[in-house]
């Protein structure tokens, strides 16, 4: 059981006493790791509270549910819980999740793997988001996914998925574009976006997509080793075809080359100083 009041004044504490952050590039926060204490075995991610309680309190059940749903599909997870604490008079999300060890993020490990050893984390990753998909297909909610390679950590052959926030589950398309601005943690990102509504809106549009979803990872792993390039989208087209073939022919559509990041995204990443560093 979680000691609410221990976390609270964990968070409540200077930020240069945390411990270890574990990145500063997140787009919703900037995660840390305690150096000691009850927490140090945890990640805690701390997002911008707000004044709708209503909106809050439909933002946990939503979490809760997807936390659910990503489980029913069988996607390896480490524990992770959804809080509402007070802090200074204000309510604020907080996620902590069991850390995972710094040496198994996928990126960096993609970073530095061989051919093989990359292309064996694709294939776990690979199978985390075609079980996804499978499970998610023809069901009623709005349900989407987020599998990309600063959301995976590899344990052994296993590929074991972080990222929980926004819950893509139950918000409308239009609901969820409003979420983008409102839990930005970058200021500059809640003074402009509002004016390129629509562009931000369209940010989450591959995490409903299965096509776009496995697109997305391969486009990262060539964007990551464009040595291996062409074995990537073999593999992608290999996998989609085999795994994924309710989508393969849209898949295969875009991996005909090297899938790229839209325009907008890639400026607003260059605007906010992202950089795709692992966001656990």
């Amino acid at each position: 059981m979680t000691d609410l009041s221990a976390l609270t004044d964990l968070i409540r504490r200077d930020a240069a006493s945390r411990g270890q952050t574990v990145s500063k590039l997140g787009y919703f926060c900037a995660p840390f790791r305690p150096s000691e204490g009850p927490f140090a075995d945890k990640v805690i991610k701390v997002y911008r509270g707000l004044d709708d309680d209503a909106a809050l309190d439909r933002l946990a059940r939503c979490h809760d549910d997807y936390v659910a749903a990503l489980l029913s599909a069988d996607v390896p997870m480490p524990g992770t819980e959804f809080h509402l604490l007070d802090i200074s008079g204000r309510r604020v999300p907080v996620i902590v999740q069991q850390a995972l060890p710094a040496d198994s993020l996928m990126r960096p490990l993609m970073q530095t793997g061989t051919r093989d050893e990359t292309l064996a984390m694709m294939q776990a990753a690979g199978l985390v988001i075609a079980r996804f998909w499978h499970w998610a297909a023809g069901r009623d909610e709005r349900v989407g996914f987020h599998p990309s390679i600063r959301n995976f950590a590899i344990r052994g052959e296993e590929a074991v998925f972080f990222d929980t926030f926004p819950p893509l589950i139950h918000y409308s398309r239009e609901e969820m574009g409003r979420m983008l601005l409102q839990f930005s943690d970058k200021r500059l990102m809640r003074l402009v976006g509002p004016l390129m509504q629509a562009r931000v809106t369209g940010i989450q549009e591959e995490w409903y997509s299965p096509p776009e979803t496995l697109v997305g990872l391969v486009g990262s792993a060539c964007r990551l080793r464009p040595e291996f390039a062409q074995d990537y989208l073999e593999w992608g087209r290999g996998f989609a075809t085999a795994e994924m073939a309710p989508w393969a022919d849209e898949a295969l559509a875009g991996l005909r080359e090297p899938p790229r990041l839209p325009g907008y995204w890639t400026g607003f990443r260059k605007l906010l100083g992202l950089q795709g560093e692992p966001n656990v």
